[in-house]
């Protein structure tokens, strides 16, 4: 018996780094991931891939607060310190900047773990995706001695 792949993913094992760069779709690699500059499509346009139910989540953003904090902030201190422009000019240069590369480097981050997680067939975890019957507690799943003992 062989074991099929999910209809949904899985069919090409495309880089996700490489398609989530680019704003590719992670299935085929051809159609567009985000239909603005931060919102995705609702499905690719080339191979009918659904992304309605997938998200980034928050990673993209916490990655891009460190690259910006680690490279840009020091880069705006220098650039005071060493021309010492009046304080207004340092804080409207470097804040468009600052807001233009987080734009940017958001897109980027986005679309990699967008890429990422749907490879790993990744999603979030809802409470309807799991039905009452099927939710066990300690006690159900290992009974103790005590408790067969009790039975008897």
């Amino acid at each position: 018996m062989t074991h099929k792949p999910s209809p949904r993913r899985g069919r090409r094992r495309l880089p996700p780094v490489q398609t989530g760069l680019s704003g590719r779709c992670p299935e085929c690699g051809e159609g567009q991931l985000f239909k603005n500059m931060l919102s995705f499509n609702d499905g690719c346009a080339a191979c009918g891939a659904d992304f309605r139910d997938d998200d980034a989540g928050d990673g993209p953003a916490i990655f891009v607060i460190f690259a910006v904090g680690i490279f840009i902030i020091p880069l705006a201190l220098a650039f005071h310190m060493l021309l010492d422009p009046p304080l207004a000019v340092t804080f409207i240069i470097w804040s468009l900047i600052i807001i233009a590369a987080s734009l940017w480097l958001l897109r980027l981050m986005r679309g990699v773990m967008f890429n990422i997680a749907w490879q790993r067939n990744a999603r979030e975890v809802r409470l309807q995706d799991f039905k009452a019957s099927e939710v066990k507690t300690p006690a159900t799943q290992n009974p103790t001695a005590q408790d067969k003992d009790a039975d008897t």
